[in-house]
């Protein structure tokens, strides 16, 4: 853990954090975010907890390569509004522990803030600047903490954050649930992972033209896949997979796009969702956005049952594939995946149906399709890597009569959301099979039997292309393997292609005295940025049937 990736000074006073790693990245090598004291300038933080209300006290843990910083707490909304500013004058470095990633920092409290009773609820960001650097220099760190409403706003929207699948997918201190230095796992990944720790560089804040999981253009010819994000990632000194979670990239582009629309948007993290069966009662509606993988089964429980009393879910998200455990007393979050039916200590228990993997595994026995109609394992990959790259990176529109669709023009087998690619990275489906031209639930996966199929597109969990060009997968086809595994037959080259085959939907179905609206993919954020007329006019369309 010595060799740094960070390229350190750029033109105009840019300043990059350090990456440690083992050896370049490559296949086998472990590329993760570990601070160093005689590192590049960088500061890092986290706080007590992820969400607050006002009137309670914020606790500050940061650590810095220089002893002054300017610390300014600003509300990253449609409008940024800066709350508090602060200069300190002895901040320091703080050791990490060498499994920080797991066990947490246990660093000492360097500045608090108590939240004004007034303060608006939503996002706030914590910016850390060196107080010696240019003013344009690029700020060292930041960190995000949510203030929710202190009452009920049955106005409001209740956007939930992907505060676990962010967590996922940190590696900051040595390991995420994909990869890292964690001892006797696959790729070192860890099955515990802490919250007291910061965020990975790039997960709650980025620069403008920072790549997304999906390149940019379809190839116009064969070649060799690229993952442009990555590349970036590497040359400027962030995450790997800063691109692949997180409120930079997904949430706060829905939130801002609400807001702007004049919406009333109250935020929640899954923490939140976890510990109080009651977060959603409040609320007409309740919005998914973005990357959105990893769930408890209490978070389950508590929006099917939100929904069967009247509420509405609005899922403009994907890849809803892993039950996790979270044990919010030690702030630790619990997903061994893969590995589950080997190393989960509830395996073959009576507990057994708490498994942290996939929703789809039999020993879990709590299809994904229950909740949201869809689930991770019938859809997966496109438009990605060499998932399918030159997919449409649209849907195609079975049922234009679907109210979502009212005032678009759209018609059967047009195409939605192509020119923003919202059908890319990962995406949600079910089994489905086609009658008179309709696509039609099978009912096999635990999909509703009134679930209507609006739009949908094919995709993969395999990656696919010339022979010459294998050596540059990144992922290969081990989802296909695992959907295999616990189907309970043997991976082999002639059921590959079988395993491999998914769709992504967009889907609406009634449960109880509420209903579900999803749109199975993680990129519909993208059609939102990017001012897509169609993307927003379903997505207007669905926040007045759930809201107004």
């Amino acid at each position: 853990m010595t060799a740094s990736t960070a390229n350190g000074s750029r033109p105009g006073g840019d300043l990059t954090p350090e990456l440690v790693s083992g050896q370049p990245p490559g296949p086998q090598r472990v590329w993760v975010e570990v601070p160093r004291e005689d590192g590049y300038p960088a500061a890092w933080c986290y706080s007590d907890k992820r969400s607050y209300i006002p009137g309670e006290t914020v606790d500050l843990f940061l650590s810095a390569t220089t002893s002054e910083l300017d610390l300014r707490i600003y509300r990253d909304g449609f409008h940024e509004t800066t709350v508090h500013q602060n200069q300190l004058t002895s901040v320091g470095f703080q050791p990490v522990p060498a499994n920080a990633y797991e066990s947490g920092c246990d660093w000492t409290v360097t500045t608090s803030w108590t939240i004004p009773e007034n303060l608006p609820p939503g996002p706030y960001l914590v910016e850390m600047r060196d107080s010696r650097a240019p003013e344009h220099a690029r700020p060292l760190g930041h960190h995000l903490f949510i203030v929710r409403s202190p009452t009920a706003r049955p106005e409001a929207l209740a956007q939930v954050l992907a505060t676990c699948t962010w967590s996922a997918y940190n590696d900051w201190g040595g390991a995420s649930h994909y990869f890292g230095v964690h001892p006797d796992t696959a790729r070192g990944r860890s099955p515990i992972l802490s919250s007291r720790r910061p965020w990975a560089r790039g997960q709650v804040w980025l620069p403008e033209g920072a790549p997304r999981m999906v390149s940019a253009s379809r190839p116009s010819h064969p070649r060799p896949p690229r993952y442009e994000f990555a590349e970036w990632a590497y040359l400027n000194g962030y995450a790997k997979y800063y691109a692949a979670s997180g409120w930079a990239s997904y949430e706060r582009h829905f939130f801002r796009w609400a807001e702007a629309q004049g919406h009333e948007v109250d935020l929640l993290t899954q923490e939140d969702l976890h510990a109080d069966a009651e977060a959603l009662s409040p609320y007409q509606c309740a919005v998914f956005s973005g990357h959105d993988e990893y769930w408890t089964a209490q978070m389950r429980a508590h929006v099917d049952d939100y929904v069967k009393s009247g509420g509405h879910v609005a899922r403009f998200a994907g890849n809803f594939m892993w039950q996790i455990r979270l044990d919010l007393e030690q702030g630790t979050q619990i997903a061994h995946k893969y590995d589950a039916a080997r190393r989960d200590p509830v395996a073959g228990t009576e507990a057994q149906h708490l498994l942290t993997g996939a929703w789809e595994d039999p020993a879990v026995g709590n299809p994904g399709a229950t909740t949201f109609g869809v689930n991770a394992l019938r859809g997966m990959y496109a438009g990605f890597g060499a998932f399918a790259p030159r997919s449409s990176r649209g849907y195609t529109v079975f049922r234009p009569e679907h109210w979502s669709l009212q005032g678009t023009g759209l018609g059967y087998a047009d195409t939605l959301g192509d020119e923003s690619a919202v059908f890319s990275y990962e995406v949600d489906g079910l089994d489905y099979e086609f009658r008179d031209g309709l696509p039609y639930p099978s009912g096999t996966d635990g999909a509703p039997n009134e679930l209507q199929i609006i739009a949908m597109n094919w995709s993969t969990a395999a990656e696919d292309g010339r022979d010459i060009d294998q050596s540059y997968f990144m992922l290969g086809d081990g989802d296909a393997r695992y959907r295999a595994s616990i189907a309970g037959e043997v991976y082999t080259e002639q059921n590959r292609r079988r395993f491999a085959r998914g769709a992504g939907m967009v889907v609406s179905f009634p449960r109880g005295a509420g209903e579900v609206f999803t749109a199975g993919t993680c990129e519909w954020v993208n059609g939102l940025r990017l001012q897509d007329p169609y993307i927003t006019a379903v997505t207007t369309n669905v926040l007045q049937h759930f809201h107004d």
